[in-house]
Order: structure tokens, then C-alpha cells, then sequence
């Protein structure tokens, strides 16, 4: 029997270039990964990109909440095989949302043959979209730094806080780590001004070249702005309630640059063989 792996990437390639993987992730929760993620996809998607956010946070999904979607399926029912992956995409603002769920750890436990169709399944998805924008959930869990990995390149935010730096740092240290990890980027979010954003950015990829010979590459930064917590609370993505706002303006920069940048590491294979690989390796 062919061996799957290769069968799937010749079947990639027979249907041309793959979606763009985008991860975006960050070592502790409340640095505004999330949001940073929904109003990064909606920002390309108003520059004409087909895009595709997967809430992948395994344990507060909440992308359906800033977008006010109405899901009419989530991860869960995918995973489970009641719903076609296709069938469980929600649009919200331009975008395309696979909801995700809680509780979905015990995924890991799936059988060869369930994986087989869940890979398949996801593979789907390279045909409907430029962009697939992957909202990891926080932390170093293994499955968030095998979900981040899997991307194409990891947008790691952070804030200028010294907490929120040393765990942005943990998640630069295991994706370093990681050998088949696409590019890192960092992301200052909440940043008082440019001035605080490039010295927040200096020091992390500094000390992440000299103790961990990593690369990272200094991607941006979010200016603190209350139309960031006015956009949660009436659960609109500012870049769209408040397009006029600082904060709409970084993240529309953000989107550009994502854009006009090509990922690097050229083709790395079909989506769901890269994002759930590691289910075979368990297996």
C-alpha cells in the first residue's frame, strides 16, 4: 500500500499551492491572542483574501463570541463525524469560522481510521481559502506547540508586561525546538507607542538569538486603544466597528505585510497531515 503521507501530498500538488497556515498563539492568556487573531483574519479578508479561522483553543474557545457568529456547527461535530467540515463553516464579517469547542482533548484517542477521515476532511479546506488562520489556545501545552508548529509560521503576541514577556519567551524556547516549525514572528500588543513596541521586540529577539539561536522576526505591534475593549463588548471585530481607531490602523498594517510577505520553508504538505501528524505519532 502507498504510503499515506506521500499519497496526500501528490494529491496536493495535483490541485496546486495549499492555503497559507498562519498560527497565532501566545504564552499566557489575557494578551489579546484572540482578538488579535479575529480582527487579523477580517483584516485580510477586506484586502480580498479568502479566509478561514479554525478555534483551535482547545479550552476557551470564544472566536464565535468576538465575531458574534452563530455557529451552526463546531469542531466537535467534526470531530465526531456528524457534520461535514465544509457544512460546519460559519461566515462572520467576511470570514469563514470553524467554531471551536471545549473538551476536546480526548481527540488524541482517535482510531487510525477516524484520523484518516479527519485528515482528509481538513484537506478539503486548502480549496476554499488563501489565508487559514489558526487561534491556538494559550500557554505550552503540547497540543498548542504541535498546533503552532504545524503552521506555515507562528504569530506569537505579547504585551509589554514582564509576565507576559517570559512566557512569550517559553513559547519561542519549545517552538525553537520544534525541527519542522515554520517562521516565528512577534507581535507587541497593547503597546503604549512605536517607541515601547520596538524596544519590547529588540529585547525578546535578542535574547532569543543568544540563548537559543533562534530567529524571530519582529512582525508589528497593537496600540492600546478603547476601542479594543468597546469592540468585545459589542462583540464587532473594531476593524470593522471602529475602522478609524489606532488599533484598526495596526492591525490593517498587520494584514498588509501578512499579505505581501510569502511564508517561508516553501511547500510543507497537506494541511490536516502537517496539523495532526502527531495523532499518528501517538498512535
Amino acid at each position: 500500500m502507498l504510503d499515506q503521507a506521500e499519497e496526500l501530498r501528490r494529491m496536493v500538488a495535483a490541485r496546486g499551492p495549499s492555503a497559507r497556515i498562519i498560527a497565532v498563539t501566545s504564552g499566557k492568556g489575557g494578551v489579546g491572542k484572540s482578538n488579535v487573531a479575529v480582527n487579523l483574519a477580517v483584516a485580510a479578508g477586506l484586502l480580498g483574501k479568502r479566509v478561514i479561522l479554525i478555534d483551535l483553543d482547545l479550552g476557551l474557545a470564544n472566536a464565535d463570541v468576538l465575531l458574534n457568529a452563530q455557529p451552526r456547527a463546531t469542531l466537535a461535530h467534526v470531530f465526531s463525524g456528524k457534520r461535514e467540515i465544509v457544512d460546519a463553516l460559519t461566515p462572520a464579517h467576511g470570514i469563514q469560522l470553524l467554531a471551536g469547542a471545549s473538551g476536546l482533548e480526548g481527540f488524541a484517542n482517535l482510531t487510525a481510521p477516524e484520523r484518516e477521515r479527519l485528515r482528509r476532511s481538513f484537506e478539503r479546506l486548502n480549496r476554499r481559502a488563501d489565508l487559514i488562520f489558526i487561534d491556538t489556545g494559550a500557554g505550552i501545552s503540547r497540543n498548542v506547540i504541535e498546533f503552532a508548529a504545524a503552521a506555515d509560521e507562528t504569530l506569537v503576541v505579547t504585551t509589554p508586561e514582564p509576565t507576559a514577556l517570559v512566557d512569550a519567551y517559553a513559547t519561542i524556547k519549545m517552538l525553537s525546538l520544534e525541527p519542522d516549525a515554520g517562521a516565528i514572528r512577534l507581535i507587541v500588543n497593547q503597546a503604549l507607542d512605536r517607541a515601547e513596541a520596538d524596544r519590547v521586540s529588540s529585547g525578546v529577539i535578542s535574547v532569543a538569538d543568544r540563548f537559543l539561536k533562534a530567529r524571530v522576526d519582529r512582525f508589528g505591534y497593537v496600540l492600546r486603544d478603547e476601542a479594543v475593549p468597546r469592540s468585545v463588548r459589542g462583540r464587532v471585530p473594531f476593524v470593522v466597528s471602529e475602522p478609524r481607531s489606532a488599533a484598526a490602523a495596526c492591525l490593517r498594517n498587520l494584514a498588509a505585510r501578512l499579505v505581501l510577505t510569502r511564508a517561508e520553508g516553501g511547500e510543507r504538505g497537506g494541511l490536516m497531515e502537517r496539523l495532526f501528524g502527531f495523532l499518528r505519532r501517538g498512535a
